[in-house]
């Protein structure tokens, strides 16, 4: 992102709508955020209040306070009086996002197919057809934007888990995935075939209610996805 520009609200934040009602601090935020998660401000990149109030039409006391609230949530570190800097990535820290995702996910998936009626088994079906539509377009390396592709992917896997029956997962695994989609976009790695395959199988298993099979697939989806995001890193 270029000092001066503020960025629109993107896909990183679908659960966190812009409203009528929002302030301009809170939309300030989730540009902020939206601008982390997205990997237009990268890691390691500093921030000084001055510069940035005009990039997103802030004061330097909303924005000091928007950015100790990121702070808390681990996507900026506080530097005393230097300010502050976009946190830096790791494989290291990487994989410990990956093993709380599988976690979060494979319960939430085990309730969800459980708990699931023909509403939830159609959001399903919905959400996987316009991956799959995506992935085919990839595939044939037609030219789209990564952050409509993640927001596709996104939505499928949270279709998977929406009838789990808590709003404390849901919430908690939004979060986790903002981390985890941040390290998809440094990384730009893509699976093509070898992750639309997976995201079939984990469709069939909805329909199914097949959650151990789902689980299985799950696992062997996001743990070869870390290892190809970690060899990147560690190359840089």
């Amino acid at each position: 992102m270029k000092p001066g520009v503020i960025s629109e609200p993107s896909a990183a934040d679908l659960s966190q709508t812009p409203s009528d009602s929002a302030t301009a601090g809170e939309l300030a935020y989730r540009r902020i955020r939206s601008d982390i998660v997205l990997g237009r401000l990268s890691p390691g990149r500093r921030l000084p209040l001055e510069r940035m109030k005009e990039a997103y039409g802030a004061s330097v006391s909303t924005l000091r306070e928007l950015f100790n609230r990121l702070a808390t949530e681990g996507l900026l570190v506080a530097e005393g009086s230097r300010g502050f800097q976009v946190s830096e990535v790791s494989s290291a820290n990487l994989r410990e996002v990956a093993s709380m995702r599988l976690l979060l996910e494979g319960h939430g998936i085990k309730e969800s197919f459980q708990r699931g009626d023909l509403e939830w088994e159609g959001r399903v079906v919905a959400a996987h057809h316009k991956l799959a539509t995506m992935e085919k377009k990839m595939a044939a390396n037609d030219p789209y934007p990564a952050e409509i592709w993640r927001q596709y992917d996104w939505a499928f896997h949270v279709a998977l888990i929406s009838a789990c029956g808590s709003e404390l997962l849901l919430e908690t695994y939004n979060s986790i995935c903002d981390k985890y989609l941040r390290y998809q976009m440094i990384a730009a790695v893509f699976r093509g075939e070898l992750a639309a395959s997976e995201h079939r199988v984990l469709l069939e298993s909805a329909i199914a209610r097949d959650w151990e099979q789902a689980q299985r697939i799950l696992v062997t989806h996001v743990e070869e996805c870390v290892s190809q995001m970690a060899l990147v890193l560690d190359a840089h």
